[in-house]
């Protein structure tokens, strides 16, 4: 909460649910059942990945209603995992462009800047989580360098992942 307020990388935090999987995670890790390395591992999504039961906007008034009624494969294969998603993270509207501006749900702050500097786009709302310690990796996407500008801007790892491995 201190952070997001002025640097709005986040445009849902998902306490509860990310409390509840918390929970889960370490309920099953004291019975000795872990899922492997990413268990109880919290993470950031690009407001373009469903997850069920949480809003999906892509940044834009148009899907202000749209409800996930199922997780997208990769927000599925992390959860299987034992991944914890905190939230959705602010893109570009509909993920398109470079400089990582949103004048609907507003511009993410590069947390590097005391004065507002772009954080790069699309992906900017998860480079700034991932920048400022809001979340140790962020689901991005990335196109024509979507994930790499705001990561580069923002002083992070951005990886383009070969096109059509994962869903």
């Amino acid at each position: 909460d201190a952070l997001n307020g002025p640097l709005n990388a986040f445009n849902l935090v998902a306490v509860d649910r990310a409390m509840i999987e918390a929970e889960a995670a370490e309920t099953r890790l004291k019975a000795g059942h872990a899922l492997g390395p990413l268990h109880g591992v919290p993470y950031a999504v690009k407001d373009i990945f469903d997850i069920a039961g949480l809003p999906t906007t892509a940044g834009s008034r148009t899907l202000g209603d749209n409800v996930a009624t199922q997780d997208s494969t990769v927000t599925q294969r992390l959860h299987d995992a034992g991944m914890i998603a905190l939230g959705k993270t602010i893109t570009v509207e509909f993920a398109k462009g470079i400089a990582g501006i949103n004048h609907i749900q507003g511009t993410p702050h590069n947390p590097w800047h005391k004065e507002a500097h772009i954080p790069g786009g699309s992906s900017a709302g998860s480079a700034v989580a991932v920048a400022s310690g809001m979340a140790p990796m962020a689901l991005g996407s990335d196109t024509g360098g979507s994930v790499r500008a705001p990561a580069g801007l923002c002083g992070t790892v951005g990886l383009k992942t070969t096109v059509g491995r994962v869903s």
